[in-house]
């Protein structure tokens, strides 16, 4: 009994010491949480798919709830809406932490401009985590970004939960 005990035992820790937050090609997450940004607060969603051993490819749907009007002006659904194709570069496993800490910066292109990101997820299961992501951008497409157009395309800081699909 103890010696199968002991099997067991060994079995789990070899499995817990493979396990990682990022597997690499067809490793699917899924985030959703607050996005906070100068003015506006909203909801954000990320769907990021594995395409190698550090990549991932995905996507970015932002939407600001919580927003100031600017000059007596009440926003329209484009001021308040974004979307942004991602590209990551998962490099937790650099510094041997990868078994529950995924850190991924990346770039972005979106609707209002070209950016990065930069994000730290922790999974407490296999399946649940938490994570940060800042984003800021790097081109504006209009120079001068004034009023509305300065939602979504500033910094801005994301907190909330991560999913293994």
């Amino acid at each position: 009994m103890k010696k199968i005990l002991a099997v067991i035992c060994l079995l789990a820790a070899v499995q817990m010491s493979n396990a990682q937050v990022f597997k690499g090609k067809g490793d699917t997450k899924f985030q959703v949480g607050a996005n906070l940004q100068e003015k506006g607060s909203g909801i954000i969603a990320t769907y990021d798919r594995g395409i190698g051993t550090n990549m991932s490819f995905g996507f970015t749907s932002l939407y600001l709830l919580g927003i100031e009007e600017v000059a007596g002006e009440k926003p329209n659904f484009d001021d308040r809406f974004d979307l942004r194709a991602r590209f990551s570069a998962n490099i937790a496993d650099v510094f041997g932490i990868e078994e529950k800490v995924d850190i991924y910066p990346g770039l972005n292109i979106g609707i209002k401009n070209f950016g990065a990101h930069f994000g730290v997820r922790y999974f407490i299961t296999d399946g649940f985590g938490l994570y940060s992501e800042i984003q800021l951008p790097i081109a504006h497409y209009d120079n001068d970004p004034r009023g509305f157009e300065k939602y979504n395309n500033q910094f801005n800081l994301s907190i909330g939960a991560s999913f293994n699909l």
